[in-house]
């Protein structure tokens, strides 16, 4: 969007029309909203999370009317059907772009980049764009938002932080108390002067069930030392049934399913994943956003939470890390082996020194599929190499269901693995914080974690990457610069018939030559999408591959020498 202000009259009307409607069928000049804050209110009937929010926005709506007299809403329809339009505008109090001018509506989702609904972008007295995120401020502070400034908002989340106790967060007009898994109502002042975590989870949700395990451990350990602790579940489930066997074997407190907290804590804290654990101290203060890691990581250990505690416990993991060795990492109790191909044991202690990459996969997972192939590639490069051919070693880790899977999956492998089902996985995996798949994790000869981001920088640079180190990858990437200077700065290219110009790719492409992911430079057709990297637009003399045994890879129609999307 242009920071020129917004005329609202071009922006809302078309060419034979200068007006909006009411519900009634009344026409309104889009002249009269000279002057006004105005809410463009993108919504449609077959969105569940449209027909929850817009009764908060009616409610603010008609505050707002009464007191203020100069804030309007627009509502900017996704609605198919006309009947559907009118069934949903008749509950709205404000204005709207007629069901039939489906040209204005569209222009005006694709200006305001709207991609998903519902979103209400405010637009201020002046024609300046006053925030794109009017849901979420409506459903955080409600009419005290207004007129939505962000000068506005800094002073809300300011004097909110002041005032927050655990009343203010956990208390509605209609209700003072929490619940036992036995239905026993406990009134919310009995929890005041405690440090309290707020949990939100799905209590089916895999990582929610095995991290409730978890703090299951922590709450009774800390309990059983006679400390003030208390934990109060925010439930997400969608089945009420579910959400009571979940909490049925918990031993803290819960706010109501679906009572109306849930969503007004999950906005006030801006939760973006489960589970999370937010950490009140004594006064209702927020100690901690998220103490899950912490939990996972320390236990019953990081009790109190205080910034105190944390530094103790920093300084507990940077010694952890600086001790951390191969053998610490893949040898317990009774395992310090992996498997070769042959399925025979490879002693841990004969891998002390080389370098090691942990394989973070699947062959349930497209994306490692898609990968694995790129670091086999980049796996024997970098074997073949003089000197490196016996200091590099990968292990597979695998997420796998199942050992036919797993098996499958590994067969196409020329490296290390752990067994199948390995609960050295599990410690990996929380060691190095895998939230997702494919994951390589770069351990160097002295088994110290170089960087848990190697795919990356294999999808990046190959075998180029190796070792890895921060120091090498800024010199492959200097190296890089340089060798750019070299090439043509624009080219034609038999895969397509526009000119290709080189041009800086940071945040990567698939190349249109060889299907691999490309970073850094590309050889680029805005006008078409189409990237070549540049290993594939400047070889010379060789025929191209055509991906599909002498068929046009999908999505692309051949043509004498050129091959072009579709």
């Amino acid at each position: 969007m242009a920071e020129e202000p917004i005329n609202l009259v071009s922006l809302l009307s078309s060419e034979n029309r200068d007006f909006l409607v009411r519900n009634n069928g009344d026409q309104v000049k889009i002249k009269d909203l000279a002057g006004k804050n105005v809410g463009l209110y993108f919504s449609a009937s077959w969105c569940p999370p449209c027909r929850g929010f817009t009764p908060i926005l009616s409610d603010v709506y008609n505050q707002l009317s009464s007191s203020k007299g100069d804030f309007e809403v627009v509502f900017v329809s996704s609605d198919n059907e006309e009947d559907a339009f009118d069934g949903y505008f008749s509950k709205m109090p404000w204005l709207a772009v007629p069901f039939s001018d489906h040209e204005t509506n569209k222009h005006l989702g694709e200006l305001f980049e709207v991609t998903g609904i519902p979103n209400l972008v405010i637009i201020d007295a002046s024609g300046k764009i006053s925030t794109s995120e009017g849901v979420k401020l409506v459903r955080k502070f409600g009419v005290e938002a207004y007129p939505f400034t962000l000068e506005r908002i800094n002073q809300l989340e300011e004097e909110k932080k002041r005032q927050q106790t655990l009343k203010t967060l956990l208390c509605s007009d209609s209700r003072d108390y929490v619940l036992s898994n036995d239905g026993t109502e406990i009134r919310i002042s009995e929890l005041e002067g405690q440090i309290v975590g707020l949990y939100f989870a799905v209590t089916s949700y895999g990582r929610c069930v095995e991290f409730s395990k978890k703090l299951m451990e922590v709450y009774h350990h800390i309990k059983e030392g006679g400390e003030k602790f208390e934990v109060v579940v925010i439930p997400l489930d969608d089945d009420e049934e579910g959400f009571k066997q979940g909490f049925a074997s918990m031993p803290w407190f819960s706010l109501p399913f679906e009572d109306q907290a849930c969503e007004t804590l999950v906005e006030y804290f801006e939760l973006r994943n489960i589970p999370r654990l937010v950490i009140l101290g004594q006064d209702g203060k927020t100690l901690m956003d998220d103490a899950t890691d912490l939990i996972d990581g320390h236990g019953a250990q990081a009790y109190p939470f205080t910034p105190d505690k944390l530094a103790e416990l920093a300084e507990i993991e940077k010694a952890k890390l600086e001790s951390q060795t191969l053998e610490s990492l893949l040898v317990t109790e009774g395992k310090d082996f992996v498997l070769d191909k042959s399925g025979s044991q490879v002693p841990v202690s004969s891998l002390v020194g080389k370098h090691v990459l942990l394989y973070f996969s699947a062959h349930w997972c497209p994306p490692c599929r898609h990968f694995t192939p790129e670091l086999i590639e980049a796996y024997q490069e970098t074997k073949a190499k003089a000197k490196v051919e016996e200091a590099l070693e990968v292990i597979f880790i695998s997420s796998d269901r199942d050992q036919s899977s797993y098996d499958e999956y590994y067969s196409s492998m020329p490296w290390l693995a752990l067994p199948f089902g390995d609960e050295r996985k599990a410690f990996l995996s929380k060691t190095f914080k895998v939230s997702g798949i494919p994951c390589l994790v770069a351990i160097g000869p002295n088994g110290k974690t170089i960087t848990t981001e190697a795919r990356q920088l294999v999808q990046k640079h190959g075998a180029e990457a190796f070792p890895f180190t921060a120091d090498h990858i800024k010199q492959v990437e200097e190296q890089l610069d340089e060798a750019a200077k070299t090439w043509p700065k624009q080219m034609k290219h038999k895969l397509h018939e526009h000119e290709l110009k080189l041009i800086q790719s940071p945040h990567g492409y698939i190349c249109d030559g060889c299907s691999k992911a490309g970073h850094t430079w590309s050889y680029k057709c805005r006008e078409c999408d189409f990237d070549l990297h540049p290993k594939c637009a400047l070889k010379k003399d060789e025929p191209v591959e055509d991906n599909g045994h002498g068929k046009a890879m999908e999505g692309y129609i051949c043509e004498g020498d050129v091959c072009r999307k579709i």
